[in-house]
This record gives C-alpha cells, sequence and structure tokens, in this order.
C-alpha cells in the first residue's frame, strides 16, 4: 500500500475546450491536487488534443502541478517545448522513442520531473531498467486514445506488480482510465497514490466538481474479487 496521500488529478481532455482557462481553475478550486493534461497526436493513439501552445495558455491559470502525458511519437522533439510551456511532469511512453533512458534524462535536464507511462498491453517489466530515471510511473488503465472508456478490471493486477516493483523509492504510481468513485478504490487498493479522473470529474457542471473529486478522494481501498 503507499504510503503517499492519495491525489486527484483531474484531466482536461473531459473539459470544455471553449473554456479551458475557466474550467482549469474551477477544477483547481474543486480541490484538485494536479491538473492532468492529455496529448495525443493521432498517429501514437488514435485522437488529436491538443500542444504546448494550450499548456502554456492554461499555466497562469492555476499553481497547481501539471502533470502532461504524451502520447505522442517521437516524443523526443518535443520535450523542451513542453518543459517551456509549463509542464511541471512530463510523461512518455516507451514506444515513442528508440532510447527511453535518454529521453527520461532530457526530461530531468529540462528541470522537470519525468514520468513513464505504461499501456495495458505493455509489460511493467519494459521498464524495471530505469527506475532510477523517474518520479511517475503510469499505469493506463484504457487502451489510450479516447475519454469516457471504462476500466479494464485486470490492469488492477498490474498496478499492484508496479507498486512492489517500486518498493520504497519516491516515485508516485498513478492511474489513468476509467477511473470513478466505483472503480478507484480498485486502483488504490493495488497501490496507486495519483488518480487521474476526466469524464467523472467534469460532470455535472462546475458546481459538482468539488462533489465529483471528494466522491473519487473517498472512496475506500479495495481489493479486486
Amino acid at each position: 500500500m503507499p504510503t503517499r496521500p492519495l491525489l486527484i488529478a483531474p484531466s482536461i481532455l473531459a473539459a470544455d475546450f471553449a473554456k479551458l482557462g475557466e474550467e482549469v481553475r474551477a477544477a483547481d478550486t474543486a480541490g484538485a491536487d494536479w491538473i492532468h493534461v492529455d496529448v495525443m497526436d493521432g498517429h501514437f493513439v488514435p485522437n488529436i488534443s491538443l500542444g504546448p501552445a494550450i499548456v502554456k495558455a492554461i499555466r497562469p491559470h492555476t499553481k497547481k502541478i501539471l502533470d502532461v502525458h504524451l502520447m505522442i511519437a517521437p516524443a523526443d522533439p518535443y520535450l523542451a517545448a513542453f518543459a517551456e510551456a509549463g509542464a511541471d511532469i512530463i510523461t512518455i511512453h516507451p514506444e515513442a522513442g528508440p532510447h527511453l533512458e535518454r529521453s527520461l534524462s532530457v526530461i530531468r535536464d529540462l528541470g522537470k520531473k519525468a514520468g513513464v507511462a505504461l499501456n495495458p498491453s505493455t509489460p511493467e517489466s519494459t521498464i524495471e531498467y530505469v527506475l532510477d530515471k523517474v518520479d511517475l510511473i503510469l499505469a493506463m488503465s484504457v487502451n489510450p486514445g479516447f475519454g469516457g472508456q471504462s476500466y479494464i478490471p485486470a490492469v488492477t493486477a498490474k498496478i499492484a506488480k508496479l507498486r512492489k516493483m517500486i518498493g520504497d523509492r519516491p516515485i508516485d504510481l498513478e492511474v489513468d482510465g476509467g477511473i470513478t468513485a466505483e472503480t478507484a478504490p480498485f486502483a488504490a487498493g493495488a497501490g496507486a497514490n495519483v488518480l487521474v479522473a476526466g469524464s467523472a470529474v467534469y460532470k455535472g457542471g462546475p458546481e459538482q466538481y468539488k462533489k465529483n473529486i471528494e466522491a473519487i478522494r473517498a472512496a475506500k481501498p479495495r481489493a479486486a474479487a
């Protein structure tokens, strides 16, 4: 079980893109710990979302950590741009470039925390050799590319394996995909300490965001059935 407090990171992928600044401020005020930014290129994943200019535009709207997840390939040519735009954490996929360890080192050299993300089909053993290079591991609990998908139950066991692999290292274990008040207990029970939620937070309008975040945070950890 993680010793770190459970953090909630609303994904702006589910926000109203016509008023992103307002949506970021609303999530911040509602109790978000981090703001999660999904970057998709239509190549690595089957969707296109946003780029460094949007990260730069929303940066003044919150002092919370901007947790930027790059679902793009190649990722290396864009690391500096996202760092300069105001990202605090930059997370990449092992499949997004030829030299994962080198890419993670570049992120840290840019003064940012480095994250590595695993798709549901990517084994946790893929990243064992870079554990000393990462500050965050992101376990995808859906196949990335679209919001609003359902949590894949089989990923719960993978989260537990990652928690065991992390041991006492100062690495955050994040889960993204289908997180709701109903599925959060399984991810947290397996050892996750950061939960990304999009639709489950950004539903019902800004007046509901605080209630939505609290419902996820209050979910008691449960073991998988």
